[in-house]
């Protein structure tokens, strides 16, 4: 029995001047959002949908959900992931059009190629709307950031008929909280040193990164903006939020070393592998290596401060063949006990054939940012707090013993 992992990280330092005598330059990075993207697209294709609320749904399925949503129906209600009835009932007067990934794909194509020019350092969203840009260094090709900023959103207009917000920041996470502050319309600059002024007087909730039980800890102790939490210190905190203390005092402050990954590249995962001593067939054993790999991924993840969208099961047959399935996972977690239902339900849909199997590999991709807002419910809301509590207290003790010291019994 064997494990390895791949792991794939943009938390990594940015490229240190080779020449000691020279200043570390401020970077640039410009954040444009299509809010809405999917209904901006519509839209663009359909004017007579902009003088009304506007849900994307598969109206015809059994048990639809909201996949996006306009600013009216927003403002009513509806959230992203609603049953489409109960979105219905809340914006009576809403136009309901079905989804079409293949159109919002090539509407982030044309966006990305405008974009282009102006920087190889790109990283856009999926089909979302977003691009983060960096174009540190590019004053005498382009002038100021500022005016590339307008540039770009001119050019998004005239070409494509969709109008982003803009924000400018010496990093991705302060640019992702400004963008959070302007939408739908509008545009900000953070200028190099504020980041920190900037955050202090908003919501804990606006700052990517933070995650729901982080949210729970610190509203039962009155801490709901960012300079009441960064004036404890993170020895304080550390009481408070245990090992994520460091994580989130150096988020509220502003502080992201996080590279734009260049055009191109492929997206963050994790990814990790078993093989299996004797070929498996019972479907115990396959499971209970499956957790064992979920748990590992789910401590990376949390360690980047990230969640997976998605998890990919590849399972390796005795006979050489192989199969992949992949499971959507909603809403987005790195939590072991809530990811491993959706690892596992792929599994169950890899493994069709009555041949054993040598080898498992998950990966969880589409990583991003953990959702900051609470469950509405508040059953639903204390379910999910104990259980990261309980993921939580499990890494304490492998921190400090290793990470074979505790287990479920699985």
């Amino acid at each position: 029995m064997a494990f390895t992992s791949s792991i794939f990280s943009h938390n990594q330092q940015p490229d240190k001047l080779n020449e000691p005598n020279k200043l570390k330059m401020d970077r640039s990075i410009i954040h444009l959002n299509v809010a809405d993207f999917a209904v901006a697209v519509e839209r663009r294709l359909d004017r007579r949908l902009e003088s009304r609320p506007l849900l994307i749904a598969p109206a015809g399925a059994a048990r639809a959900t909201v996949y996006d949503m306009s600013e009216e129906a927003y403002q009513a209600g509806v959230r992203k992931g609603m049953p489409l009835d109960r979105a219905a009932r809340l914006c009576r007067d809403a136009a309901i059009r079905p989804p079409q990934p293949a159109r919002y794909e090539q509407a982030m194509a044309d966006l990305l190629r405008q974009v282009l020019p102006y920087s190889p350092l790109i990283e856009p969203g999926e089909q979302d709307g977003h691009l983060f840009v960096d174009v540190t260094g590019t004053s005498r090709l382009f002038g100021p950031p500022v005016d590339v900023a307008w540039r770009l959103r001119r050019q998004a207009l005239r070409a494509s008929a969709l109008d982003p917000i803009w924000t400018l920041a010496g990093n991705k996470l302060v640019a992702k909280v400004a963008s959070r502050l302007v939408k739908p319309l509008g545009e900000y600059i953070v200028a190099p040193g504020d980041e920190e002024a900037f955050l202090a007087p908003l919501p804990v909730w606006l700052v990517p990164g933070i995650e729901g039980c982080d949210l729970a800890r610190m509203r039962e102790l009155n801490l709901t903006r960012v300079h009441q939490v960064t004036a404890l210190g993170t020895a304080r905190l550390e009481v408070v939020l245990g090992a994520r203390a460091a994580f989130i005092d150096s988020a509220l402050r502003g502080r992201d070393n996080a590279t734009v990954r260049p055009a191109g590249q492929k997206p963050l995962q994790v990814a990790l592998d078993h093989t299996f001593g004797t070929d498996a067939h019972a479907p115990s054993k396959m499971e209970a290596a499956l957790y064992t790999l979920v748990e590992k991924a789910g401590r990376i993840m949390r360690g980047q401060g990230r969640v997976a969208r998605r998890v990919v099961i590849a399972v390796d047959y005795s006979d050489g063949r192989r199969c992949f399935r992949q499971i959507r996972v909603e809403p987005p977690t790195a939590n072991d006990l809530a990811l491993f239902p959706f690892a596992r339900r792929a599994l169950h849909l890899a493994v069709t054939r009555r041949t054993r199997v040598r080898h498992l590999r998950l990966t969880c991709d589409r990583l991003v940012f953990p959702p900051a807002q609470l469950p509405l419910f508040e059953e639903e809301c204390q379910t999910g707090l104990r259980r990261d509590r309980l993921v939580a207290a499990l890494d304490k003790i492998r921190d400090r013993f290793g990470g074979s010291a505790v287990a479920f019994a699985r």
